[in-house]
């Protein structure tokens, strides 16, 4: 089992004996779509690292922002240590709405060039030639944690998408030029059921740059997603919470130090009804 998988894995099993603490750090970073449609997504990259740190055994995170300036060898938010071993490794958070989800880029625009070079559909061997392809090398060891929410219904899901057994599953790839008001043609990878697996995105220097790279979907695609909180769950809004940013942004940094006393003797409370004791 590869570093971030036995992560995935030891959160899973966090979650399935305690659920409330990720319950209350899920609601508290959908709560901040209430103050910015994208809120949530910046502050789950300081709010998931200090779970990790608060709650998980074993293992410490850090969100990568803090270092400024620093240039990202990988596609990261996080950084996660698993202070047995001592491997570390660059995790993407991804706070999405049930649907698309990107899940790696193409800056340099190599993918798309390399499967132009294929006529489509392709299938059969050249599925596996596609695989070899070093410009593809990076689906293998992609470390996406996607928090997802559906508003509408309120419920809320953490994915890790299956890369082993989404390239298993694909046996067709073709290109897509038309449909959904699509501007830019893309490549669809389907399932031998001609289910939608993944697809990349998009080709040509007029199309926009972060954009392109691997995609799947949430909905269309779920059985490729693993669920580390075992399926769908509540989550409420926590409007407190904006009423204590709303302060808080007027306040000194006294009375934050006040207020941080505070919350770290909650902290406390909340592990020990949780009976973690770390």
């Amino acid at each position: 089992m590869n570093a971030y998988k036995d992560f995935t894995a030891r959160l899973k099993l966090l979650v399935s004996k305690q659920p409330n603490p990720i319950t209350t750090t899920l609601s508290n970073i959908f709560t901040m779509r209430l103050i910015g449609n994208k809120t949530h997504g910046d502050l789950a990259e300081i709010a998931i690292p200090e779970f990790v740190n608060q709650y998980m055994y074993d293992f410490k995170s850090e969100h990568v922002g803090k270092k400024l300036y620093r240039s990202k060898s990988k596609e990261e938010d996080i950084t996660i240590i698993n202070e047995l071993t001592k491997t570390e490794f660059p995790v993407s958070l991804k706070a999405y709405g049930a649907g698309p989800i990107q899940l790696s880029t193409d800056k340099e625009n190599r993918m798309f060039p390399a499967l132009e070079k294929h006529k489509t559909p392709i299938e059969g061997k050249c599925i596996g030639e596609v695989w070899n392809n070093p410009v593809f090398s990076n689906f293998k060891t992609i470390n996406v944690l996607a928090l997802i929410y559906n508003e509408k219904i309120m419920k809320c899901n953490i994915l890790v998408f299956n890369n082993e057994r989404a390239q298993a599953a694909v046996t067709t790839i073709n290109s897509v030029v038309k449909g959904s008001g699509r501007k830019h043609p893309i490549y669809r990878f389907f399932d031998g059921d001609g289910g939608k697996v993944c697809e990349v995105r998009y080709g040509g220097s007029a199309a926009n740059a972060l954009q392109r790279g691997f995609w799947s979907d949430t909905k269309s695609s779920f059985k490729y997603f693993d669920s580390i909180t075992d399926g769908w769950i509540d989550y409420s809004h926590n409007r407190i919470l904006v009423q204590l940013f709303s302060h808080a942004l007027i306040t000194s940094a006294d009375g934050h130090q006040s207020a941080l006393e505070k919350i770290k003797e909650d902290i406390a409370r909340l592990k020990e009804i949780s009976g973690i004791t770390k």
